[in-house]
Formats: structure tokens, C-alpha cells, sequence
């Protein structure tokens, strides 16, 4: 499709999930109409994001912190609740609240230059803006290590995990140093022996962040992102704090960690000569963000990654990412989604300010109407 017979809107939104909906949510307070200014286009079916494909065995007492939506509480929820039924529900009220023009399903799969303006090409059909906010996340771009050798067992990531139902009596290696891989721990090792490795030692907070250290741990991920190099989690720098999970792995002796081991084998893993027989393999090894509808705007830095100033693409002014990089959080995105609208006003304007600039300039041109006339009649 040309972008003369795209849809025309001044700001695309990709993605409907924490970082997309604050998006939206300062698109709408700035001034910028629904559908006619603005669109969110999410590719899920019903509101959520990535909560809506989290493992059922995960509930609000374990989710590892959440930010509420600016403008609208989570209404305290029961703590043995999904956090996959919880969090979509406050999505979809927090769409309906606000009257956000999100878009479903809507599957982007290219964002391309077209006369001065983006092409946004999705499955339920283009869209031509004057600016773009990217907030896809993670959840749709596993990351599985590539190590030696073959297990013929059951292997998946974190993804796929569904909980701790079919491990019972088996024994299970556990990849990975994160909150993930705490919540897979703190619950497989009730019904299953747990090997937990990971490729460096866990750093343990007996308490939380302070102010300065929450900032100069995320400064350092924004570092990267400044210098265009590939991501990294925030908790690869903050560590693991204290959490119900943490807490219930400890007790249940499951934070062991041994290091990781070089190879796979048919029936196990192996460290050098050394080999252990496991039944299954879960991968807590992270993902990678999601930005390949990006690669025709040629965003990408030498280092691999999407070098950013503040939200905003250094390559392209009118691309801000959100949830990417040091934002990647509930509360790193609801500052982010308003960052990036702020970057756009900027750029382009609000359309109340249009508007007001245009009825200026219109009482201008009357003026000086009337000021022409007014001497044609003095000169008669």
C-alpha cells in the first residue's frame, strides 16, 4: 500500500501493553484525538500484553513489583489471584477508562520511510504518521542459548513455562539469575529436585534500592542504550532484592547455584568429564526486544543495538522506543510513555496548539485585511 492510501494519523503507537498504554494515555492528555490523531495497534487479541502469556502459576504475592497506570490504581488485588487475569482485567478497564483507540489484532510487520512520513504496514491494515512510538517488549523474542551436544529430554523457556504440574519427581536444571528464574525455582523445587545454574555469580540485596542506587543501576543500562550497544536487563545490574519467591526458593533449598556447564549431553548436562542425568531443561535465560519491523529505517548502531537519546532515536527524531532498554519496567514505562509524547510535542506540535497557531494567524490575516481596506478607503 502507498502511504496516499494509508490511513493518515499524526502518532502510531505500537504495542498495548504497560509502556504503550501510558503512551497513549499522554497522547490523549496533550490533546491528541483518538483515531483521528492517534492509534495504539497491539497484536494480541484482548488486552494484556505480555501479562496475558505469563504462566498460570504465577500470582500477584510473587510478581516481581508493578507500577500502577498513571491516572488509574490497580484496585488491590487478591494476592493468590494469576497475575495473567488480574493484570489483563486492569488493562482492558484502563483502555475503557481512558477511551484509548487501540487497535486488536493488529500484527506490525514493517515500519518504513514513505514521502516524510512513516508507513506503518500491520495485518489489519497501514497506517501513515507523522511520528511513532515503539513499545513491542520482549515476550515475543525468547533468548535460548546456543551451548554444544544434544539433551534428548524436555527442554523450554520461560516463555512456556506453565507451572510446576508434569515435573513432580523429576530432576530439573533451572537457567538463568533473574526474578524468572526465582519464581521457576520457588516453585518447582516443592514437587522436583532443582539444579540452579547460571553463567555468573547471583548478586543478593538484603534490602531495597535506595533512590540513588535504583538510578545509577539504571544509568548504567542507559549507557548502552546511548552508545547503540545491544540491551541488557535491568536486574543484570541491581541484582536480586528480596521477594516472596526469593524467600520460598530459600526455604526450600533451592539457591544452590553451581556454574554453567559446557555442554549438553543425551541424558544430562556436563561440566568437563563430569555428567548429570536430568529430565528437563527450563531455560530463564531472558529475551531480546522486539524491533524488527524497525530494520527498514536502518535505526540499528555498528554495535547491534538502537543507539537512543533520552526515548527518541538518534538516527530518526520522529521514532521513540519505549519499554526498551532502561524503561524496561512498569514504572520505567509509564515515564517513558510520557517522555516520548513530550519528545513528540516538540517535534510536531499538539494539536491544541495547532489549532490555536492556525486561529492566530487567521485573526492576523483579518487584521490586516481590515488595515488594507480601512486605507483604500482613507486613499479614495
Amino acid at each position: 500500500m502507498t502511504v496516499d492510501a494509508a490511513t493518515k494519523v499524526d502518532v502510531v503507537v505500537i504495542g498495548a501493553g504497560q509502556a504503550g498504554l501510558s503512551a497513549a494515555y499522554h497522547l490523549r492528555r496533550r490533546g491528541f484525538a483518538p483515531y483521528r490523531d492517534f492509534v495504539v495497534l497491539d497484536a494480541d487479541r484482548a488486552p494484556g500484553g505480555a501479562w496475558a502469556h505469563r504462566s498460570p502459576s504465577l500470582r500477584m504475592a510473587t510478581v516481581h513489583g508493578f507500577h500502577d497506570l498513571p491516572d488509574f490504581e490497580l484496585p488491590p488485588p487478591d494476592p493468590d489471584a494469576p497475575a495473567r487475569e488480574v493484570v489483563p482485567g486492569y488493562f482492558a478497564a484502563y483502555e475503557a477508562r481512558h477511551a484509548l483507540p487501540v487497535v486488536r489484532p493488529a500484527r506490525v510487520s514493517a515500519v518504513r520511510e514513505a514521502g516524510g512520513r512513516l508507513l506503518v504496514e500491520s495485518s489489519a491494515g497501514d497506517w501513515s504518521a507523522r511520528a511513532l512510538i515503539n513499545a513491542t517488549g520482549t515476550w515475543t523474542r525468547p533468548f535460548l542459548p546456543h551451548y554444544p551436544g544434544r539433551f534428548a529430554g524436555r527442554q523450554l523457556h520461560y516463555a512456556d513455562y506453565r507451572g510446576p504440574a508434569g515435573f513432580a519427581g523429576q530432576r530439573v536444571v533451572v537457567v538463568g539469575g533473574g526474578a524468572s528464574a526465582i519464581q521457576v525455582l520457588s516453585e518447582l523445587a516443592e514437587v522436583a529436585e532443582t539444579v540452579w545454574v547460571t553463567r555468573h555469580e547471583p548478586v543478593f540485596r538484603n534490602g531495597p534500592f535506595s533512590p540513588e542506587a535504583g538510578r545509577a543501576a539504571v544509568a548504567l543500562v542507559e549507557q548502552r542504550v546511548r552508545e547503540g550497544l545491544p540491551v541488557r536487563s535491568v536486574v543484570s545490574v541491581t541484582g536480586l532484592g528480596p521477594s516472596v519467591a526469593l524467600r520460598r526458593a530459600e526455604q526450600l533449598g533451592a539457591l544452590h547455584r553451581r556454574p554453567m556447564f559446557d555442554r549438553l549431553t543425551e541424558h544430562g548436562v556436563a561440566w568437563g568429564d563430569t555428567e548429570l542425568a536430568v529430565d528437563a531443561i527450563v531455560w530463564a535465560t531472558g529475551f531480546r526486544s522486539e524491533v524488527g519491523h524497525l530494520a527498514p529505517l536502518g535505526l540499528r548502531e555498528p554495535g547491534g543495538g538502537i543507539r537512543l537519546d533520552g526515548t527518541r532515536a538518534a538516527a530518526d527524531p520522529r521514532v521513540h522506543l519505549v519499554g526498551y532498554g532502561p524503561s524496561a519496567s512498569t514504572i520505567g514505562a509509564n515515564r517513558a510513555g510520557r517522555a516520548a509524547v513530550n519528545g513528540i510535542v516538540k517535534l510536531i506540535g499538539a494539536p491544541e496548539q495547532a489549532l490555536t497557531q492556525a486561529e492566530q494567524a487567521l485573526a492576523q490575516a483579518e487584521q490586516a485585511l481590515g488595515q488594507r481596506e480601512q486605507a483604500l478607503a482613507q486613499a479614495s
